[in-house]
Parts: C-alpha cells; sequence; structure tokens
C-alpha cells in the first residue's frame, strides 16, 4: 500500500465524507463553559463518536477504499486502542476479521472495547510495537495492514473533522489537535488551510512525549525519550518519517504541555460542560489554557473519550494518574 502522505487534497477529504454518510457522526461543536479574557474556546466531540472517537472516520475510509481482494483474509492493525475499535466497528459491520497489535501499557477500558466488536488482540513490549508503525508490518499475521496514522486514506477521513469545524465556525481563527503520530491534526490541516490559509493548526503534545516540538526545534526528525502515562492515545519515541513533511508543512506549532495541566483541563470539562474526556482528548484544552495558541475563536478537539474508571476518579480529584 502507498503510504505518500506529501499532499492530502480538499478533494480526497470531500470523498472521504461521502463514504462516512450512515456511518459516522458529524459531532456537536460546543463553547466551553468558562471565561478567559479575550478566547473563546469551543470544543469538537469526537468522543461521542459510536467508539468514543474520532478514529472511526479515518478506519472506516480506509476499508472504504479497499478492494474485495484486499479484504478477502481481513485486516490488521497497530494501534494504542482507538483506532484499532475504529478497525473492528466496521469490520465487524463486513463480517471480516481484525487483528490488533498492541503496547503493553494499552488501558484495559480499550482493550475490552477491542475485543467485544470482535477484535483479536496481540499484545507486544512498546518498542515492538513502534516498530510495527515504523515498518508497516507483523510477520506472520494475515490480511491487509492499515496503517492508524500515515495512510492517506485514513488522514483524508480525519481531514472531514476540518470541514465540519469551518462550517460550524467559519470565523475560527485556531484549531489545536492532539498529536500521536500526526494523522489527525494533518488531516484537520489539509482540510483548513485548503480552504482558510490564515487558520492557525497547532499540534499539542504532552511533555513526557513531544517529538514533534523537538524535531521542528531541529528541522528535521528526532529521537525523543518517551515516557508512557496515562495519557496514551498521543506521543512517540520520535516523528514517523512519512509524516514529517506533511507536519512541517501544515501545522504552525506544537504547543507542549505538562500532566497537569492535562489533569486540570480534564477536570474543568466534566464540571463545566459534562463531558468525559480521555488524557488525549483533554490535552488541547490545556494548550489553549495555557495562552500558546494566541487569542480569538479557538477549536479544541476532543479526540476520544475512552479512559479507565478508576484514572478517571483520581482526575476528578485533581491528581494526575499512576
Amino acid at each position: 500500500m502507498d503510504y505518500t502522505t506529501n499532499t492530502i487534497s480538499l478533494e480526497d477529504i470531500e470523498g472521504a465524507r461521502k463514504r462516512l454518510v450512515g456511518k459516522v457522526q458529524k459531532t456537536p461543536l460546543i463553547a466551553l463553559n468558562y471565561l478567559v479574557p479575550d478566547v473563546n474556546i469551543y470544543l469538537k466531540l469526537e468522543n461521542l463518536q459510536p467508539i468514543g472517537s474520532f478514529k472511526i472516520r479515518g478506519a472506516c475510509n480506509a476499508l472504504g477504499k479497499l478492494s474485495a481482494d484486499q479484504l478477502k483474509e481481513g485486516v490488521y492493525t497497530a494501534s494504542a486502542g482507538n483506532f484499532a475499535q475504529g478497525l473492528a466497528w466496521n469490520t465487524q459491520k463486513l463480517d471480516i476479521p481484525c487483528n490488533v497489535v498492541v503496547p503493553d501499557h494499552a488501558p484495559a477500558t480499550k482493550l475490552a472495547a477491542i475485543e467485544r466488536l470482535g477484535g483479536q488482540i496481540v499484545k507486544v513490549p512498546f518498542s515492538e510495537w513502534w516498530k510495527v508503525l515504523e515498518t508497516h508490518n507483523f510477520d506472520g499475521m494475515p490480511g491487509t495492514f492499515v496503517h492508524p496514522v500515515s495512510d492517506p486514506s485514513v488522514i483524508a477521513g480525519n481531514g472531514t473533522i476540518g470541514l465540519e469545524i469551518f462550517e460550524s465556525l467559519p470565523e475560527v481563527d485556531a484549531i489545536i489537535a492532539p498529536y500521536g503520530g500526526g494523522g489527525l491534526s494533518c488531516g484537520i490541516a489539509s482540510a483548513v488551510k485548503a480552504l482558510k490559509p490564515e487558520v492557525k493548526v497547532y499540534a499539542c503534545e504532552v511533555e513526557t512525549a513531544a517529538p514533534l516540538k523537538a524535531s521542528m526545534t531541529e528541522d528535521k526528525p528526532v529521537q525523543f525519550d518517551y515516557k508512557a502515562s496515562f495519557i496514551d492515545g498521543m506521543g512517540g519515541k520520535s516523528v514517523l518519517t512519512e509524516m514529517w513533511p506533511l507536519a512541517r508543512r501544515l501545522l504552525d506549532d506544537s504547543i507542549v504541555v505538562s500532566l497537569q495541566e492535562v489533569v486540570d483541563a480534564l477536570k474543568l470539562m466534566a464540571e463545566r460542560n459534562h463531558v468525559i474526556a480521555e488524557g488525549a482528548g483533554a490535552a488541547p484544552l490545556a494548550a489553549a489554557l495555557s495562552g500558546k495558541a494566541g487569542k480569538g475563536n479557538i477549536v479544541c478537539v476532543v479526540s476520544g473519550g475512552n479512559i479507565d474508571t478508576d484514572k478517571l476518579t483520581t482526575i476528578l480529584q485533581g491528581k494526575i494518574p499512576h
């Protein structure tokens, strides 16, 4: 499969939107019930998708573009949980096998959801899992590999979020999306920059997993000393090589936030808007509240809401889960 990701066109994203009709929710864009001087913060609620995550969009579009021969033996992916759910949700409807390689720190909530949707799980150490993302292959696994990040069809599916944001809020000034591998932020930026180039699109990373910010500083992909945390849906050891040209060209910057800032943002969303997010889904709000995305109308993409209950309980007490 071709993983060239130099350009995702507006035509690609519009095509994806047609494939997603009737299968994926058009999610609400709501105002944050919390006043910040000179800033209007909005939440794009992808946590309300059927699987609790935006990943259903890219998975649905990618499967919709595969041939019958490619689907014959099923599909497999490497995922910390949300993309695997998106893929399994779609393969269940197609009645084909779905295998998932997951890192050993993947949360129980996401693993249970994958199995509930019919996905078969193979758990490996983080370094081995990351290698699958880099090589696009896991020896001995049957079926067609669908990359959770750099497959152009996945990125185009994610880009439909950008179309929805712009249609709901044409006067948007900035959009912040969590950065795991870049498929979400680059998909959104591909759509928004084509429609209104002056809109800022920021990636958001957490201090324990910020390879994009390090790479932007050096102007080349660099390694990062990744540390696992309760924020399992974003960050890695490096920027995927095939994603670097797209990320460098489309993203205005990466805003790095602390674990405590994410805890505070997640708690704020739960208390003020009754929105439950996972760590990655709350990170963009933490970035907006830091002031680093500027002023005006800022949209925070709440990418998902799949969080273990014990972690959520700890966060609602204002503490960092371990």
